[in-house]
């Protein structure tokens, strides 16, 4: 089984190349990162308007909260596509594309959409069209898939109905209407499904169960693997006696009444539930495809706007910076930091203390809970001088 991918977003300002330009920069991330630890395509990042510097911290903060919202929502979209497939990995892997592209195509080829979300509205606007696009498609997807759980919990209760032992199973294919006493203002007929195993105690008991049981009026209707089936009358003035009773026994009780036609209309009913099975399943597997789709474009120009506006709180006015994809896998991901980490590390000045190593390193908790919700602190707990953010899509 080949390893999970991992993605590093990483941005670096044009001054780490002697040049400033941004194909030279660039090549300093591709060298620094090295082809031993991952492959390093260009990422475009349009220009957005900025605003003010509270704006751009505020609007850090809601970006950091809205990736994490839009990594769920993937996640649960990929939930629902496991459950309508049955678990079916190679089935599941067929549904999530990007765009109608496989998500590295997409991700290396990744274009911002300016028809969807245009570029000249303000940081602000863009978030919170983002923001009511994954909530629509999370609400979407799970309104789809809790409308194909209950149809497939309606149709197999009535399949179990069909197909349970005669405790549970419909007594209209069953039970000959003959045997029933049926329009009499005294007697009544009751269904008594008895486990095997007590037979005889109810053939040897139930005439004195209550009081008024028709003597010798139990007639043996079916038997299955577990139970048998039993008619009895009794007068409707001591039914509910004798039903307690058959219930204290342990004895299930069967309410049956026959009804001209019901054997056709309740084959008609599952015949429904099954169409509306198929027809809901589809739905739901259109809306889950679609879904896994448009929330994984939805996180990817998320972390776009993460990027760049944390590419302008740290690297300041005029922007000039280069933004690469990293593609590697979790456990090159730890080394491609760390090559990075002693590559760039100066970026973050005096700011921070250093260990033996020049590795950036503090240990003031509040300040460890900020850099890590700014993406500024890889796994190992260390700090990094430089815009860093790292993701799966599964």
């Amino acid at each position: 089984m080949s390893a999970p991918t991992r993605y590093l977003l990483v941005s670096l300002p044009t001054s780490i190349a002697p040049s400033n330009q941004a194909e030279e920069a660039l090549a300093a991330l591709r060298a620094a990162v090295t082809n031993d630890y991952g492959a390093v395509v260009p990422f475009n990042l349009p220009e957005f308007k900025i605003g003010t510097l509270d704006a751009l911290v505020h609007q850090a903060d809601e970006l950091a909260k809205l990736d994490a919202v839009c990594e769920g929502v993937v996640g649960k979209v990929n939930d629902s596509l496991r459950t309508i497939l049955d678990g079916d990995e190679a089935k599941i892997a067929q549904q999530k594309t990007v765009n109608d592209r496989p998500v590295d195509q997409y991700l290396r080829g990744f274009s911002w959409n300016k028809v969807k979300y245009r570029a000249d509205k303000s940081l602000a606007e863009l978030i919170d069209m983002l923001q009511k696009e994954v909530s629509s498609i999370d609400n979407d997807v799970k309104g789809k898939l809790n409308q194909y759980n209950q149809v497939k919990t309606n149709l197999a209760a009535l399949q179990r109905r069909q197909t349970g032992n005669l405790s549970t199973r419909s007594l209209t294919p069953i039970v000959d209407p003959s045997v029933l006493v049926q329009d009499s203002e005294y007697i009544e007929t009751h269904l008594v499904a008895v486990p095997n195993q007590s037979t005889k105690d109810f053939l040897r008991s139930y005439e004195t169960l209550s009081p008024m049981v028709v003597p010798r009026s139990c007639s043996r209707l079916a038997a299955d693997d577990e139970f048998t089936l039993y008619a009895v009358a009794t007068f409707k003035k001591h039914g509910p006696e004798f039903v307690h009773k058959c219930r204290e026994r342990k004895w299930t009780p069967r309410e049956y009444k026959h009804v001209e036609g019901d054997k056709e209309g309740e084959q008609r009913e599952v015949d429904r539930v099954n169409r509306d099975e198929r027809k809901v399943w589809g739905e739901a597997l259109r809306l889950g495809r679609t879904g896994w789709s448009e929330s994984v474009m939805a996180w990817i120009h998320v972390l776009t706007l993460r990027v760049f506006v944390e590419t302008v709180l740290r690297y300041g006015l005029p922007l000039s910076f280069v933004c690469g994809l990293v593609k590697t896998t979790p456990k090159l991901a730890k080394k491609a930091r760390y090559s990075l980490d002693a590559s760039y590390s100066y970026l973050g000045g005096n700011a921070f203390g250093r260990d033996k190593k020049g590795r950036i390193t503090k240990d003031d908790a509040s300040v460890s809970t900020e850099m890590a919700a700014a993406g500024h602190v890889g796994e190992n707990g260390e700090y990094s001088a430089y815009v860093c953010y790292e993701f799966e899509i599964n």
